[in-house]
């Protein structure tokens, strides 16, 4: 890694006041675009990896259910898949997929993902998903908007990013 992406020491965030505490704010694509330079690439990659992974998790799991997974295997890759992504975004706020890129997902106040918000942005991503011209409008403004935000990413405020140094 280089030092692109390592803040500036005023911590690399933007602030804005409310209600006389400080709240921080991801980086802005205008002052700092190294955070955002090829994110919508790392996505599409990332969403590849752990569409792979979650296959092969699925895979594994069919022989305990002494094959009867078989019949219903769509369903279970859809479960998989969801619990998969909670998991995974709330313990680090990336998937593995998204931490082979070398990207991370952020809130609006720049904090990684919780529990809760991990679960909001995968049913969002479940709901565009399942409905495919909500999945283009999101495949869409990841490829033109300043901070690459995919339909769930601007309901939530969410942002990916580079990943910064020590995260």
């Amino acid at each position: 890694m280089t030092d692109r992406l390592r803040p500036p020491t005023s911590g690399g965030h933007s602030f804005s006041s409310n209600r006389n505490h400080m709240m921080f704010e991801p980086p802005d694509p205008d002052t700092q675009p190294q955070f955002y330079e090829g994110v919508p690439f790392k996505r599409l990659m990332a969403w590849v990896i752990d569409t792979i992974l979650i296959l092969v998790m699925s895979l594994v799991v069919l022989p305990f259910t002494a094959f009867t997974g078989l019949f219903f295997f769509p369903a279970m890759i859809l479960v998989i898949g969801f619990v998969y992504r909670v998991m995974t975004l709330a313990n680090g706020s990336a998937t593995w997929g998204m931490r082979l890129m070398g990207m991370e997902l952020r809130t609006a106040n720049d904090e990684r993902f919780d529990l809760g918000t991990a679960l909001a942005h995968t049913l969002g991503y479940s709901f565009s998903v399942a409905m495919a011209p909500l999945q283009l409008i999101s495949v869409v403004l990841m490829g033109t908007t300043a901070r690459g935000q995919g339909l769930t990413d601007m309901v939530l405020g969410t942002v990916a990013l580079n990943r910064r140094l020590g995260s």
